[in-house]
């Protein structure tokens, strides 16, 4: 995970524009507010990245928790954020050091793929620990073993062409092709799961899962699944 936490705090960029990653973090944000419990919740984000519109989830809430390893982007998201009272942000290890079942829901979003098993373990463990005993986890953007490259520049032609970005996400794609991400991403791979490995996975951390109808985010063929300590 680290070479990956370092791209994603270098200069480089995967969104076609700027319309592109404001329109990605909204869709996001909009997702996981509606898996917020309720006015008095406890939420964190665990790799939560840019997270621009992370106000449209603090506002369903009443604390919500910004983890986030890569510290040039930590730094832009506390700078953000910094007038608003109701958002934390914080280091993995901060994460670390919150009390036990003191929180109602994580949601750990696109973070899977660049973690290795034992990296996910860890954080998977670590997540069960901060979950109160009614408490939920939702673990978002499962890519399934057998998905081509190809679906997921599908995806983001469709998002493009809904949102007003069709031609950059176009050109941002052939980009993609040459940029240090598809190199990165060639030489180390993502880390993928089917649902039943997922699912046995997420078992042994302690936790019972069942797959939802729709993933967080524009790319409806990776998986989202809907967890509670077993």
């Amino acid at each position: 995970m680290r070479a990956w936490i370092d791209w994603y705090d270098s200069p480089q960029s995967i969104y076609a524009n700027e319309r592109h990653r404001d329109v990605h973090f909204r869709r996001i944000a909009q997702d996981i507010a509606r898996y917020v419990p309720g006015p008095h919740a406890v939420v964190l984000d665990y790799g939560c990245g840019e997270a621009l519109h992370a106000g449209i989830v603090a506002g369903a809430a009443a604390r919500l928790i910004l983890a986030e390893p890569a510290p040039g982007v930590r730094a832009r998201v506390a700078a953000r954020f910094a007038g608003d009272g109701r958002i934390t942000v914080c280091d993995l290890d901060g994460v670390a050091a919150l009390p036990e079942a003191s929180v109602d829901l994580v949601v750990m979003h696109s973070v899977i793929q660049y973690m290795t098993a034992e990296e996910l373990d860890v954080a998977l463990r670590r997540i069960r620990r901060l979950l109160k005993p009614s408490g939920l986890f939702v673990l978002g953007d499962v890519i399934a073993p057998d998905t081509p490259a190809s679906t997921d520049a599908l995806a983001l032609l469709r998002f493009g062409l809904a949102e007003g970005f069709f031609i950059a996400a176009g050109v941002s794609l052939a980009r993609l092709l040459l940029s240090s991400y598809w190199r990165l991403r060639s030489s180390l791979g993502l880390s993928r799961y089917d649902a039943p490995a997922i699912t046995a996975r997420l078992a042994a951390c302690g936790f019972s899962a069942s797959r939802q109808p729709a993933n967080i985010g524009h790319n409806q063929a990776r998986m989202t699944f809907l967890c509670r300590p077993a």
